[in-house]
């Protein structure tokens, strides 16, 4: 079993697309950022950087005691070795998805991140640096868009790079993209968006966060 600690936002969705996209067993357990359930203190055993997800796993391969983790990245790269999937075994295959996932956690997450906190919810509206981060969500954009030009998934096989990848897409209205200037991303988008597993991810949203 493991326990998923997890809000509604692009880096909780990786880990609930992966579960579900893998099959394990899974409890989810809600950290309301809003409410700054982040700080409490039994979360921050678990992730000290008080940043969601995090999550505990009862049955790691060892045998031992329980295992926790927190950073998205660093979780998906121990649940795809723990199943043997999503993450290839070979040198080269294995590298080509750690640079993808790299790709996301050091570029895509951070800038679109920056896109939000200024475009959305700063509470003075700074022209340059919307600018700034807008301009920059669509070079990184394009640069997914040529990368997927010649390829279904962005490493080859579908593997954890497109589950970290693809909630950072989501909100792209909010990051003032269109995927329609991006026609290789959006054919993409719109493929991971139809998959069972990550449409299960999303319905999440509906329990932690139901529309009014």
């Amino acid at each position: 079993m493991i326990d998923l600690y997890y809000w509604t936002t692009p880096n909780g969705h990786k880990i609930s697309i992966f579960l579900e996209e893998a099959g394990l067993p899974y409890e989810v357990h809600g950290v309301n950022i809003g409410k700054n359930e982040q700080f409490k203190p039994e979360f921050l055993r678990i992730a000290p950087n008080n940043r969601i997800p995090a999550i505990v796993d009862h049955e790691p391969a060892d045998g031992g005691a329980p295992l926790s983790l927190f950073e998205s990245g660093a979780i998906l790269m121990y649940l795809a070795e723990k199943i043997g999937r999503f993450l290839p075994a070979d040198l080269r295959g294995r590298q080509e998805v750690s640079q993808w996932l790299f790709w996301q956690m050091g570029g895509l997450g951070p800038m679109a991140g920056q896109n939000h906190h200024f475009g959305t919810f700063a509470p003075e509206k700074i022209p340059y640096a919307i600018e700034r981060y807008v301009k920059e969500t669509a070079r990184l954009y394009g640069v997914l868009d040529r990368r997927l030009a010649d390829r279904e998934f962005v490493a080859g096989d579908y593997s954890i790079a497109d589950m970290a990848i693809y909630p950072w897409i989501v909100p792209h209205t909010r990051q003032q993209q269109d995927l329609a200037d991006f026609p290789n991303l959006q054919r993409w988008f719109q493929a991971i968006a139809a998959r069972p597993a990550v449409q299960r991810a999303y319905a999440l949203v509906e329990r932690f966060q139901p529309k009014a």
